[in-house]
């Protein structure tokens, strides 16, 4: 007998059929004498439209208020997989974040867990009851709602698998696993047995929607094993997420490409040649709470400097006004943005013991007339920054170069 939290999004509880399909799917689980623990989305669709109502009364709306108001699409989704499942027959007990008492800070919308109280579904496990609990949401010390952000979710079902020490926490998406990239813009891409927690960190840190990457980096905290499936299909292994040092095998050179479409490069040129510019720069858009990803600064010439850094798409004309700033204090020639660009990056552990990585990459985006205008580095992966125009092109070729449409091993 296992213990083993299962953790389905909302497009697996998307309406009443699919969330008997769960339903089913969980008695499977139970009839083999496993212990379950059940964390579900809000119905697919069912949070934007929650947020929408809410701004349609306040335009800008208290972000405590906000999360008392979305939080009820998962509230939703627990009462109706409980009642199926006891239309199947099992005792099904049912909990929101906060009744099981998911603490976190009071950042509300965008929450962080500090603490689980796992002894109430403790008991219920011990008296044969399936545990469904509502994902994304959890309590501050005041007792006030929180969220936990987008893909809050899989972050939930991963923590309550840590606090229980459960044996999987299984993710059920839309896909089967994992794959070696996206199957709409590259059709020979593989699913991949297993991947390490390092490689699925920097996919999820890098555009992969498979999994929310704050759900990985707790599994990799608590050592969780997480295994990825899918909510419609019957069977398969999906795709397990482990630990380097416990794979005998010998990891592959390249695990994977992934990509985000959704970045934009800002230049501020011109720039006086000296100590702490990079801080005068990128201070007063830390400050605006804007993520920063590729950085470079050029050489400096006649006293002077070129400074570029990319940020999402969403932030660019919020980045932009804060540049004009920043340019009229230090005194820079101009600031230059483009706003269509997207990043390409080859995930893989085996870089630390292969060398040419990088050459490879380079030749092949060069061969294909994709110029490089950014790139930045870690011990296991490489990314570039090209025009977006050329996205779905860089990916087909570097997969191939790569052979990750080559059959594994």
């Amino acid at each position: 007998m296992a213990l083993i939290v299962q953790k389905y999004g909302g497009t697996s509880v998307g309406n009443p059929e699919r969330i008997k399909n769960v339903a089913k799917r969980v008695a499977r689980s139970y009839a083999e004498g496993h212990k379950l623990v059940v964390v579900v989305s809000a119905m697919s669709g069912e949070t934007n439209r929650l947020i929408g109502l809410a701004k349609e009364i306040q335009p800008n709306p208290d972000p405590r208020e906000l999360d008392v108001v979305i939080s009820t699409g998962e509230q939703v989704t627990i009462g109706l997989l409980s009642m199926a499942l006891q239309a199947e027959g099992l005792k099904a007990r049912s909990y929101t974040g906060s009744q099981v008492r998911i603490l976190t800070d009071n950042s509300f919308t965008k929450a962080r867990i500090l603490k689980i109280d796992e002894d109430r579904m403790r008991r219920d496990l011990d008296e044969g009851c399936i545990v469904v609990v509502a994902g994304f949401q959890g309590v501050d010390d005041a007792g006030n709602i929180t969220t936990l952000g987008r893909g809050g979710s899989d972050t939930t079902g991963v923590a309550l698998a840590a606090a229980l020490h459960a044996d999987e926490c299984q993710i059920y998406t839309d896909v089967d696993g994992v794959y070696t990239t996206d199957p709409r813009i590259v059709p020979e891409a593989r699913k991949l047995d297993h991947i390490t927690f390092e490689e699925m960190l920097e996919m999820a840190s890098l555009g992969s929607k498979v999994l929310q990457i704050r759900s990985v980096e707790f599994a990799g905290k608590y050592k969780v094993k997480l295994r990825v499936l899918s909510s419609f299909q019957d069977g398969g292994e999906g795709t397990l997420i482990t630990f380097e040092e416990n794979d005998k095998m010998e990891q592959p050179i390249i695990s994977g490409i992934a990509f985000s479409r959704d970045e934009a490069k800002l230049t501020v040129q011109g720039v006086p040649d000296r100590p702490g510019i990079a801080y005068q720069i990128l201070g007063p858009v830390a400050e605006a709470n804007i993520d920063v990803d590729m950085i470079i600064q050029n050489v400096g010439q006649d006293g002077t400097t070129d400074f570029s850094f990319t940020v999402p798409r969403g932030e660019y004309d919020r980045t932009m006004d804060i540049l004009s700033g920043v340019k009229t204090h230090m005194g820079a020639r101009e600031v230059r943005g483009d706003r269509y660009m997207a990043k390409v990056s080859v995930v893989g552990v085996g870089m630390r013991s292969h060398v040419g990585i990088a050459s490879r990459m380079f030749r092949t985006l060069a061969e294909e007339g994709i110029n490089i205008q950014m790139i930045s580095t870690s011990e296991i992966k490489i990314s570039v920054a090209i025009d977006e125009k050329y996205l779905e092109l860089a990916v087909r070729v570097l997969h191939k170069a790569f052979e990750l449409d080559q059959p594994a091993g």
